[in-house]
């Protein structure tokens, strides 16, 4: 295990880049349905993000991976075939000092992925891993046993936040943005965020609501800021005649949000294999999330993998979108977001656009889930499901009148 660390980290080159994450873990205690959710809402600047499914460890795995990275070297979340589940937000408040490489966050990610069942086998092998590690990250971790906890973790040490301890969670949630607890709190960073999802969390557990759904839909579409109360939502436009810019910084959504998952595990008398991942390639605001099944026949929406350029198209389209919520690309341009293509009073705004398609895909995915949890996985049926998703998603991009614009 050592040499293959050593092995990724010489084969990587370092981009240098700050990222900025929204995350949580859910307990099964906490869920409206029994089944613990890791979310992450991922924030870089390596924007265009595809599907990679592995088989290079003991386990198989899929996860977010960079476009760029065309072997797979990093992988930026995902889950295995014993439903284990991890990732990450970077943390700027572990370290005293800055001992070397940063950002190795994506190998550990990766090794995890190959060889850990459970959150006793990812603390065994951080324990073991040669130091120090070069990481500044909270790792988010859940196991097909119920496990859901946090690792705060810097270059030598970790700290565990277990999401089933009551004293610690006591909703069953814990929510990391870019500083731990266990930290130098005069160093935290993501505070903003942090405040605009914690009243998100509290209210939707007192509610029974905690689901990937919420994750999904409310959380990393949430347009009030959490530092100075602005609601987007106060301030939107009758149509979209008009280009209205407002700043558009520090909202959980950002301009550098380049992908989404939430991983639903599955509680204890059920298979592993039923792990779904729910994915948004791109930004929240201008794409889609669909989910994805581990399995052994390789069957995934294509619109999610790399094709021939390298990058997914789901992801490209998105993108493409996203140009006319940012239409400014030089100086400040990503600090303003254009209103009115993304929220219209007359309901003609790009994130009113998509959530219909999205609730289209949602709905069939649970009632496919659930006659899997009755019945048993089928290929075939996944295999059609891919297919209907894929050519929906295509529909959509090739004949929205948001899309055709911007193309």
């Amino acid at each position: 295990m050592k040499c293959l660390y050593f092995i990724y980290l010489l084969l990587f080159v370092l981009s240098g880049h700050a990222i900025a994450c929204t995350t949580a873990i859910i307990s099964g205690k906490g869920t409206i349905d029994g089944r613990p959710l890791l979310y992450k809402h991922r924030d870089t600047s390596a924007l265009q993000n595809k599907l990679m499914a592995f088989s290079d460890g003991k386990y198989h795995y899929i996860g977010i991976v960079n476009s760029t990275d065309k072997t797979g070297k990093e992988v930026w979340g995902g889950y295995n075939s014993t439903g284990f589940a991890i990732m990450n937000s970077a943390s700027y408040n572990l370290n005293e000092k800055e001992v070397g490489l940063e950002e190795r966050e994506g190998i550990v990610i990766k090794m995890a992925l190959q060889q850990c069942a459970t959150l006793a086998d990812f603390e065994k092998m951080l324990e073991t891993l040669p130091k120090p590690l070069y990481v500044n990250a909270n790792f988010g971790v859940i196991d097909a046993q119920g496990g859901a906890a946090y690792y705060e973790t810097g270059d030598y040490t970790f700290k565990k936040y277990d999401a089933n301890d009551p004293s610690i969670a006591p909703m069953g949630y814990i929510i990391r943005t870019n500083y731990s607890f266990s930290g130098d709190r005069a160093r935290d960073k993501g505070l903003s965020r942090y405040q605009a999802a914690e009243p998100l969390f509290y209210n939707a557990s007192l509610s029974g609501s905690l689901s990937y759904r919420f994750l999904l839909q409310d959380v990393s579409r949430h347009l009030t800021h959490g530092l100075t109360g602005t609601n987007l939502y106060d301030m939107m436009p009758q149509d979209t005649s008009k280009t209205i810019f407002t700043a558009f910084r520090d909202y959980i959504p950002r301009y550098s949000t380049s992908s989404v998952i939430v991983v639903q595990g599955v509680k204890k008398t059920e298979p592993a294999s039923l792990t779904t991942m729910w994915t948004i390639l791109g930004s929240p605001l201008t794409t889609v999330a669909v989910p994805v099944w581990l399995n052994k026949d390789n069957l995934y929406p294509s619109t999610m993998l790399a094709d021939e350029t390298g990058n997914a198209k789901l992801c490209d389209w998105s993108l493409k979108l996203k140009k006319q919520l940012f239409p400014i690309d030089r100086g400040e341009g990503n600090d303003y977001i254009n209103l009115a293509a993304l929220i219209t009073a007359d309901g003609n705004g790009i994130l009113q656009k998509i959530k219909p398609i999205e609730n289209q895909i949602l709905n069939k995915s649970d009632s496919l889930l659930n006659h899997w949890r009755k019945d048993g996985y089928n290929p075939a049926e996944l295999k059609e499901f891919c297919k209907w998703v894929d050519n929906l998603i295509q529909q959509y991009y090739s004949f929205s009148p948001s899309f055709s614009s911007s193309s």
